[in-house]
This record gives C-alpha cells, structure tokens and sequence, in this order.
C-alpha cells in the first residue's frame, strides 16, 4: 500500500512516512523501568500521541507490562462536573483497552459505589492488582482537556494511589499535553489561579518536550518517499523546507503532501525548491486547520502580551510573566533564538502578520493594476508614494482601532503591500522582540526575473531619538546581507507630540556610502 505524508492525527507506519516514533522521547524507558510518573509536554502536531501510543504498543507486545496509551479528550465536555469528567476518563481507559489490549489484561468494571474523588484511583488499583505481577504502565494523552477541579481530582487520585504502586497501582504514569503540569491554569478559588505549589501531580520526576526535526531527520523523511516512489527531492528542497519550518513536524509534512499530492504529481519529475516555496504559499493561503487553530489564539490576551512587543520589535514590558512566555513558547509560536524571542519560524512569521492584517487587507480599495507596469514590472516608487497619502488620509481611524495597537503601523503597511504584490509576489519578514524594527522583503516576478525590494520598518516613540540615523546603519547591513544597492527605511512617529500627518508624510532620498536609501516619514 503507498504511503503518504500524514498531518491529521497519529502516524502509523503502514500508511505514513515517518520516523521512528521514540526516538524523540529519549529516556522515556528508562522512567518507566525506574517506577517513575512524568509529564511529556510539547506543541500540538509534533508527534507526542504518535510517539506515546508507539512505546505503549511496544511495552506490551514485549510482555513485560502491561501498558495502554489513552485520551481525556472527552472529558473536556464535563466542564467543572467532576462526576462526569472523572467517569469520561475511565470510559475513555475502558474503551482503548477494548482496542489494544487483550481480554485477560482489560480492566474490571469501575465500581459505582465509589465516590468520583475516588473512582479512578480504586479502578487503577484493582487493576493493577489483578495484572500483578504484570506492571501497568498508563499513558494519558490530552490531560490539559481537563478543567479545573476536574483535573485536581484526577491528578490527586494518581498522586493518592502512587505509594502503593507496582502491584497495587500503575507502575508508571505519564500525563501527555501541551504543557507542563506545574503551569496548568486552574480556577478553583478566587484567590488561586494555578495548581501553586502544592501541586497535586508533585509526584512527577521529569518533564520531557519531544522535540522538533533536525534537518538530518527532514532529508530522512522526505527521501522515504523518494524509496517508495522514486520521485527525488533536491538537496536545495530539503535545505528550504527545514529553513522554512525549522524542523516543525506538521508543517514539514505539509509542505511535502502539498508539493507530492497536489503541485507534481508526475513521478518522473523531481521536486525543487521553487516548487516547496510555491507549497509555502499555498499553506499559508489556505490556513489548513493547524495553522488556524494557533491563528486563534493570537487575540488571547497572554498570547498577544508576547506576539505584540515582538511584532513591534520592542522589549517585552519588565512585569511580564514568565508564564506567558512560557505559555507562548508551548504553544510552538516562539522560541529563544540569537537574536532574542522571536516566531519559532519562517512560514509562522509570516502567517502571524497575515492573518493579524487579513481583514484590512481584503478591505483596502487599492487597485492593482496602477503599481505594475506595461512589461510587468513592479512600480514600487509609486507603490509608496500611495501609501503615504493613504496614511495620511486613513491613518488615525485605523490606528485607534487595530487590536494590536503596538505593532498596528507596521501591520497597515504589510497588508497594504500584501494586497499589492498577491498579483505576482510574496513578502518575507524578519522581526524578534527587543530589535526595534521590523525587516521586509518584497519579491516580484517581473519581466526580467525577480525583483527584489528591501525595507526596514521602525518607530519613533517617546522620550527616543530620531531613529533615521541607526535605521540607515541598520537598513545598510540588510541591504548588505542581500546583496542590494537600494533599499526604503520606513519611519512611524508615534510620538505624543509629532507634527500633525500632513506635516510629516513624506519621501527623501539619503546617500548612504554607496548606497541610495529612501527615507518615508509617516
């Protein structure tokens, strides 16, 4: 049966390409032999259900446990009803260990009797026992689905039941989600909103993030499907689709179902780069569910507290909470990179802006035919000159309204080159917190091969000086990277007391060594 490159749900290696499942959960095993309880903890899409169900089916089949991977998915419907949310979870262990494991190693019937604050712990440890001395090993996927008391009661009755483990509860337990334990947002009283010290799951050793892939791992998987097909990717694909994803598992497959499936069907044709920058676009035009499910959480307020200053290029503000950023960081958005924290890669970085700007984007009443030539070439002198009028016209009402109120300039000015250059380019951009600016290049496919357009974006704040100076040195090292003569340094001024816009708005051309730099007062 052909295989194919797999993004909704676990992987399974009868029908996926994929790597080996544990070898991202180094270990783990380990753990498991030492009657330890841990937290596996990473973004979604990267293999965690994957891996987890993998070692599970293994453990079994090996004999020496007795071990089942399962999901607390469903108890998220209970919302705070700790009954039903408690018996979701026992419901969910019943009907997985129907699936995968034997009927002499299925466990009893939960005793009703038994109060929810209790029933799982009683379930475990009668099951437990009647394998004895067969270890149970229980992987719980999807623990964060669980709501406030209802997570308490389960983590406690796992933490009630620990001493009395390997023949009288679970051997090893490991509580699987998008973050760790400790930072688990709870609201059981007014005063205390996380599970705080007193953790109820204290009991937990280790907390191990599966990681990314490694440009080594991306070549792996793609050449499975060169093994099985014959089609080839070049060396230059593979390179750009780990440039471009930085390893992110979901978005490395995607990009090779979109080229694969959709863009080259023919075997016979080998896969290039050009054709994973066309599947690129194509992901982030489509926002398949993976890229929309982190898309909403951008108007979460602890989500935007850390998007925003970096969209900004601005320090995030002293009284951060660690946890936000962590939060963030979980959520696979950022990362720590040399330059700061900034979005964990290349096609998030773009999406992020893009979505942020979507509506405007739609909106704006700009024609494109005006900005493109008669041999096709882009007219971006034209391009900005328009774009001053229009801020000085429109820049007030959008500014007072953008949700994103810190990085709103730079987001008007991207959907309003967006709007233009969907005709024949794209937009690539570079931004981290604390850089204090924001970096664009604006590729167009003209007539005589690619143009290139490069700009620098930064504000003008309170209490600061005026940015031209730094903004040319550092517009003349991007320049430099990219190997151009030209480039456009953009200048907000959001100072409290700037000129009225009629006053400021304006272009000027600025020698810079050898360099012609225009200069755009906004």
């Amino acid at each position: 049966m052909a295989r194919f490159f797999n993004i909704a749900g676990p992987c399974d290696p009868e029908y996926h390409y994929m790597l080996p499942p544990e070898r991202r959960l180094p270990g783990v095993r380990e753990l498991i032999d030492q009657r330890l309880y841990f937290v596996v903890h990473a973004p979604r899409q990267v293999g965690k259900t994957t891996a987890c169900r993998a070692l599970a089916e293994d453990l079994t089949a090996k004999g020496r446990y007795v071990a089942l991977h399962t999901s607390c998915e469903t108890g998220q419907a209970a919302g705070r009803d700790v009954e039903r949310g408690v018996m979701a979870v026992i419901q969910g262990i019943e009907l997985d260990a129907r699936k995968r494991l034997p009927a002499s190693r299925q466990p009893p019937d939960p005793d009703a009797g038994v109060t929810p604050e209790r029933r799982l712990e009683e379930l475990l440890s009668r099951w437990s026992s009647e394998l004895a001395p067969v270890p149970l090993v229980l992987f719980l996927d999807e623990i964060d689905a669980l709501l406030d008391e209802t997570l308490i009661a389960v983590l406690r009755q796992l933490r009630s039941g620990y001493p009395s483990r390997p023949q009288g509860f679970p051997q090893a337990v490991a509580l699987i989600g998008l973050r760790d334990v400790r930072d688990y947002q709870v609201h059981v009283r007014p005063d205390r909103n996380s599970l705080g010290t007193s953790s109820p799951f204290n009991i937990k050793v280790e907390s191990i993030t599966i990681r990314d892939f490694t440009a080594a791992e991306v070549v792996e998987l793609y050449e499975q499907h060169t093994a099985d097909t014959g089609q080839v990717f070049t060396a230059e694909a593979k390179s750009l689709a780990f440039e471009l994803t930085r390893g992110q598992p979901w978005l490395v497959n995607a990009l090779a179902r979109q080229v694969v499936e959709k863009d080259v069907r023919d075997r016979a044709l080998a896969i290039t780069a050009a054709h994973i920058d066309a599947a690129r676009e194509a992901l982030i035009l489509r926002r398949d569910t993976h890229l929309d499910s982190l898309i909403e959480r951008l108007h979460e307020p602890r989500v935007q507290r850390i998007i925003e200053p970096i969209l900004a290029g601005q320090m995030l503000p002293p009284d951060t909470l660690s946890d936000d950023i962590a939060f963030a960081m979980d959520l696979g958005l950022v990362t720590s990179g040399p330059s700061g924290l900034e979005i964990a890669n290349p096609i998030y970085r773009e999406v992020i802006p893009r979505a942020l700007s979507w509506v405007l984007q739609e909106t704006l009443p700009i024609p494109r035919a005006p900005y493109i030539a008669a041999g096709g070439a882009l007219r971006f002198g034209k391009v900005l000159e328009d774009f001053v009028a229009f801020w000085r016209e429109h820049a007030e009402f959008l500014l007072g309204r953008h949700p994103y109120s810190e990085a709103a300039p730079q987001l008007v000015l991207l959907a309003y080159l967006q709007r233009i250059v969907n005709a024949g380019g794209t937009i690539a951009r570079e931004y981290a917190a604390g850089s204090g600016r924001m970096d664009l290049l604006v590729r167009w496919r003209g007539p005589a091969g690619e143009e290139r357009h490069a700009l620098e974006l930064k504000v003008w704040r309170d209490r600061q000086a005026d940015p031209l100076g730094r903004g040319i040195e550092q517009l003349g090292g991007y320049l430099e990277r990219l190997g151009l003569a030209t480039g456009t340094l953009v200048i907000f001024d959001r100072r409290a007391q700037a000129p009225p816009l009629a006053e400021r708005c304006g272009i000027q051309e600025v020698e810079h060594g050898e360099r012609v730099v225009r200069v755009v007062r906004l």
